[in-house]
């Protein structure tokens, strides 16, 4: 990429169990860029609230979203391009990430990753059975109440019930 460019910071977005960190990780690898997960920014206070089944407060989540966006802010500014999996459930937290972008905002991009409660909660359920996360599905409904999309925000929202590659490929033609 050229130095002079602006990177570009995706953010994969949606609720716990949506695919998020698959398909980020997926995109990462299809379009050669680095692959970021939110929750590995989280601070273990965070993941042990959540895994206690307890929903984060705003005071648990500006910090961690701040860290996010200068993290973004670091690759946009050096003119590369970023894949982020982060919930980004409110236009609130959306507006924490579109500020890593110094000029405007346009350099994030928003893609929602959508599915029904009922495919989330069989996902995460799986996922628990796995041990592989530290939230577990009982914070679903607590997540699908704070999801807020304005479609005005120009955010693209994709079915998190198709295969991991035409997701990937949907977003490398809305997006690339």
């Amino acid at each position: 990429m050229d130095s002079n460019l602006k990177g570009l910071a995706v953010v994969i977005m949606g609720v716990s169990g949506s695919g998020k960190s698959t398909i980020g990780t997926m995109l990462g690898k299809a379009v050669n860029c680095s692959f970021l997960d939110a929750d590995d920014f989280h601070p273990q206070s965070n993941k042990e609230k959540m895994g206690k089944g307890i929903p984060l407060s705003e005071e648990d989540r500006i910090p961690w979203l701040q860290t996010l966006r200068d993290t973004l802010r670091g690759h946009i500014c050096n003119g590369k391009n970023v894949i982020l999996a982060c919930s980004a459930l409110q236009k609130s937290y959306r507006e924490i990430l579109r500020m890593a972008d110094p000029d405007d905002g346009g350099g994030v991009k928003f893609v929602l990753l959508d599915a029904t409660a009922e495919v989330l909660e069989a996902r995460l359920k799986r996922r628990e059975k796995e041990g592989k996360h530290y939230m577990p599905a009982s914070l679903l409904q607590s997540q699908l109440d704070l999801l807020k999309i304005d479609m005005a925000e120009g955010i693209f929202t994709i079915d998190a019930t198709l295969s991991p590659d035409v997701i990937v490929q949907t977003i490398r033609t809305l997006i690339f």
